[in-house]
């Protein structure tokens, strides 16, 4: 199974689902991708995953042309952005789904405050992602 994240980024949301589906389905080909790639993961998103055990922090954001040409299982967006503004891909993609979240990095407020958004998308991720998987394999 061939699947990529989109979002507009690629520095919190798509990261983060790619590190759920990765640790869900470890055989699977899983790729992030940004419409607008950021120039680093974000260092809360880091933060937020490696609380639960996965570690990001080696990830660098990537742009959505890098991957047009591939056949993929599923195409997934996970913010609006990316779902209104993906490009039309020229390769075989078998399903094309949207699952959208917050973007944590909207928030503002104390450091607490911001992690818990962070924590809290997140696990709304983990919850996605792990629903998408089981019903796939």
């Amino acid at each position: 199974m061939k699947v990529l994240i989109l979002c507009t980024g690629n520095s919190c949301r798509s990261q983060m689902a790619h590190g759920f589906v990765q640790s869900f389905a470890p055989e699977w080909e899983v790729r992030s991708a940004g419409t607008h790639p950021a120039s680093q993961v974000n260092a809360l998103a880091i933060e937020a995953m490696r609380e639960v055990g996965i570690d990001i922090s080696s990830r660098t954001p990537k742009s959505v042309t890098d991957y047009l040409d591939e056949p993929w299982d599923y195409v997934i967006t996970v913010c609006g952005g990316a779902n209104e503004t993906c490009p039309t891909f020229v390769g075989n993609v078998g399903h094309r789904l949207h699952i959208g979240f917050d973007d944590p990095s909207d928030a503002t407020g104390s450091h607490d405050h911001v992690m818990s958004e962070f924590r809290r998308v997140r696990d709304e991720i983990r919850l996605a992602f792990a629903a998408f998987c089981t019903e796939r394999q």
